[in-house]
């Protein structure tokens, strides 16, 4: 065998010269990989500590850039494993190989793949027979460290402990009365009741309701309707201890059929969060199954200006309104993304998924309140890809963004679902800017996309939005009003086609607070009304 590479190299060196003997040496005495080489099969490795493949095939890899590779994976209570040679360049099932400089095969789990799976590259002669699974690694780094370094993480809780210490005492008095608050919106967490042997069940949030029975209410009003509710102005009764103990006299009572239980009980688990409650978020109450009317409830705190599409047909807002619309609805959204409540406690990120005019109230103060959470989605870090895919292509065609349009919203990143609400809430920011006066002429109220018929189809919303790339205009007279300019840039990274190049709505709600300066410096509100003030329903007491 050496005298045939001699041989060769001889040739080699007569034929191309010195630098060819050179790289023929190279190429023959240089030893190719290897691996074991089995397709997939069953396997007895259930995923922890360390075990042997059951492979008796060992194959040469082709090539100089192999190294070992061996995958497991779970699918139900079955385990498979594959070992092969792989280019260590080149993605394996669309995985770069990190690891392949090992002398072991570690098994990473990857996520995203569909079912529990592993995967590990080393570049030793067969060593992807042996796989180690993470536990089990990572039990021995646990045991070393926690020999080697625990007079350190002594040292480090002593020091940790000493600095808390010190805040508390600095900051006793600044964040007494923010604690109290926290205290009390703990205490309201949503009290569940559910009563089978009665004719109705309530539950009910924030210590208004503390009984089983239903609240005292004489309906007065429609005063709306949507697709799977009417809603209602009315009144509790004087026995009400809502009434006594809240001061609330109006309520609000949107009522679900029995038909659409499934929208009732969302709604009402969304709501039924106590880390929900903030000032841009409709005040909740209290919900009911009326079993005996066949109905199921939602009481709210009533808004009497109404929702912000009917409030901007019959007005005409100045900046300053404009400025508290638009950033009261950037915080109400921002609060839903948020992982933190305002008292800094955590707490699960909602998307809205409906985000539309039609779908904020417009509370007395100027300032917005998100409702209708019928379609929103808790994006708990523990929902699957599977279920998040079972959430389905829901929302408000108008207002849908265009990943949502052509159903491809990246279902592995839950940042998802809130880049189609700023997509939304970008929308309504401009339906805002067309009705107020700073931008010169106002014409009437018209819809994102007003040029489509009134309640446009996914595939009409698909030609203007993913075809034409079209987007409400923004003309150059808007942009004249320093404010109004630094809303439209806002709003044109919101809708941008790229979900992950659009703001966050905390960055929306950031950039709203930092164009106070330029409110102060505008005169007081001088909303025109175009509409007599009886007609919005205006409650006097």
């Amino acid at each position: 065998m050496e005298l045939l590479g001699f041989c060769a190299l001889c040739c080699a060196a007569a034929l191309f010269g010195g630098g060819a003997l050179e790289e023929a040496e190279a190429s023959i005495l240089k030893p190719k990989m290897l691996c074991k080489f089995c397709d997939v099969r069953p396997t007895s490795c259930t995923g922890k500590g360390s075990c042997k493949v059951e492979c008796e095939i060992t194959a040469i890899c082709p090539n100089d850039e192999d190294v070992c590779v061996s995958t497991w994976r779970k699918e139900g209570d079955n385990f498979t494993i594959d070992t092969v040679c792989h280019n260590r360049f080149h993605k394996l099932h669309g995985l770069a190989l990190e690891d392949y400089n090992n002398s072991k095969c570690e098994m990473k789990e990857r996520k995203g793949m569909g079912s529990q799976f592993f995967i590990c590259s080393c570049s030793e002669d067969e060593c992807n027979e042996h796989v180690f699974f993470n536990s089990y690694m990572d039990s021995q780094v646990v045991a070393v460290i926690l020999v080697s370094l625990v007079p350190l993480l002594v040292m480090a809780v002593v020091v940790i402990t000493s600095f808390y210490c010190y805040r508390v005492y600095h900051q006793r008095r600044a964040s007494s009365g923010r604690k109290r608050g926290c205290l009390d919106f703990s205490d309201a967490r949503a009290i569940m009741i559910d009563d089978e042997g009665s004719d109705s069940s309530s539950t009910h949030a924030n210590n208004l309701n503390h009984n089983t029975e239903l609240l005292p209410i004489e309906l007065e009003v429609q005063v709306g309707k949507g697709r799977f509710a009417e809603v209602y102005k009315a009144k509790l009764k004087r026995s009400s201890s809502v009434r006594e103990e809240q001061g609330f006299e109006t309520v609000a009572v949107k009522i679900f059929q029995y038909e659409e239980y499934a929208s009732w009980k969302n709604e009402k688990e969304i709501f039924s969060d106590a880390d929900l409650r903030h000032e841009n978020v409709l005040h909740f109450l209290t919900a009911e199954d009326r079993k005996a009317q066949r109905q199921c409830w939602l009481i709210t705190a009533y808004q009497p200006r109404g929702n912000l599409q009917e409030f901007l047909i019959h007005h005409i807002v100045s900046w300053h309104d404009l400025w508290l619309l638009g950033g009261s609805l950037a915080r109400g959204v921002a609060h839903l993304h948020s992982d933190l409540s305002p008292c800094g406690r955590y707490k699960v990120p909602i998307a809205h998924r409906d985000i539309k005019s039609s779908n904020i109230l417009v509370k007395g103060d100027l300032t917005c309140c998100l409702c209708d959470f019928g379609l929103a989605l808790r994006l708990d870090n523990a929902l699957s890809v599977d279920e998040l895919a079972n959430s389905g292509q829901v929302g408000t065609a108008r207002y849908m963004a265009p990943e949502v349009l052509e159903s491809r919203i990246n279902l592995e990143n839950i940042e998802s679902f809130k880049q189609a609400d700023v997509y939304s809430m970008a929308l309504v920011l401009w339906e805002i800017i067309s009705r107020c006066s700073a931008i010169g002429e106002v014409k009437e109220y018209e819809p994102p996309f007003g040029n489509l018929r009134e309640h446009p189809c996914v595939e009409s919303m698909k030609d203007s939005v993913l075809r034409d790339r079209g987007r409400p205009e923004v003309p150059n007279s808007w942009i004249d009003h320093t404010g109004i300019q630094m809303v439209c840039a806002s709003i044109d990274e919101c809708w941008d086609h790229d979900p992950e190049a659009r703001l966050t709505a905390q960055c929306v709600a950031e950039r709203f607070s930092d164009m106070e300066y330029l409110d102060k410096l505008s005169d007081r509100s001088d909303s025109e009304e175009k509409i007599p003030e009886e007609i919005l329903m205006v409650d006097e007491k």
